[in-house]
């Protein structure tokens, strides 16, 4: 049993790795979301749409920040001599999900009135969900 089970661990080890950093990396991210929603707007449920974008934007380049190189180091393993071009590819995936992600939260927050707490969750699944499919697809591709 133990082997069976050590034998799915290195199977599967990129995407339990991917999943740890992905807790990891919204913990993060929406800690200095909620840090700032907290500081700057009083901690509202239901923020402007201004306050929404920039709360928007506080949570995805702390979450760029940390993402890529705990995702190059220990998730994807990578490579790459080329970190520039790598990590550029990196951020302009991020921003692809930062979009949807904006755009589903604008829907929920402030056409929906869901508050943002919960709407913070459901897009957050969704983006970690993209986040890895563009990252594997795109960004740390193994060039064979």
């Amino acid at each position: 049993m133990i082997d069976k089970i050590k034998a799915l661990c290195i199977k599967y080890r990129e995407v339990i790795v991917y999943l740890i950093v992905g807790v990891l990396t919204t913990l993060v991210a929406w800690g200095c979301k909620f840090l700032w929603n907290y500081i700057f707007y009083a901690g509202t449920k239901l923020p402007t749409v201004a306050q929404n974008s920039v709360l928007s934007v506080v949570e995805n380049v702390s979450g760029i920040a940390f993402a890529y190189p705990t995702n190059r180091r220990w998730v994807f393993q990578s490579k790459n001599p080329n970190i520039l071009a790598e990590f550029t590819s990196f951020v302009g995936s991020r921003v692809a999900t930062w979009i949807m992600g904006w755009l589903l939260n604008m829907l929920l927050v402030n056409v929906l009135s869901v508050s943002v707490f919960i709407s913070t969750v459901v897009v957050g699944v969704l983006v970690v969900i993209g986040n890895y499919v563009f990252s594997k697809l795109l960004v740390f591709r193994n060039k064979k």
